[in-house]
C-alpha cells in the first residue's frame, strides 16, 4: 500500500467528508478524488483533440497579436451574453 504525506488542510478535508457519511473511509474520499481527476484529464484530452483537429482542417482565426485575441474573445462574448438576454 502506498503512503501519502497530508497537510492539515487535506486531512481536515478527508476528515469532513468521513463526517458527512458520505463516504466510509479515507481511501474511498481519495479514490473519488482520483476519479474526478481522471475524469477532467480526458475532458482536457478531448478538448485538445478537438483543437488539434480544428486547425488540421484549417478552421482557425488568424490574429496579430495578443490584444487582438484578447479583442475577439470579449467580442465573442458579449455576443454570446446579448443572445441570452
Amino acid at each position: 500500500m502506498t503512503e501519502i504525506h497530508l497537510t492539515e488542510e487535506e486531512q481536515a478535508f478527508i476528515d469532513a467528508k468521513l463526517r458527512s457519511g458520505v463516504y466510509r473511509s479515507a481511501e474511498d474520499v481519495v479514490r473519488a478524488g482520483l476519479q474526478l481527476l481522471d475524469r477532467d484529464d480526458e475532458h482536457v484530452r478531448q478538448a485538445i483533440d478537438a483543437a488539434d483537429a480544428q486547425v488540421a482542417a484549417g478552421d482557425t482565426l488568424p490574429f496579430e497579436n495578443a490584444d487582438a485575441i484578447a479583442d475577439s474573445v470579449i467580442e465573442r462574448g458579449m455576443r454570446r451574453l446579448n443572445r441570452k438576454s
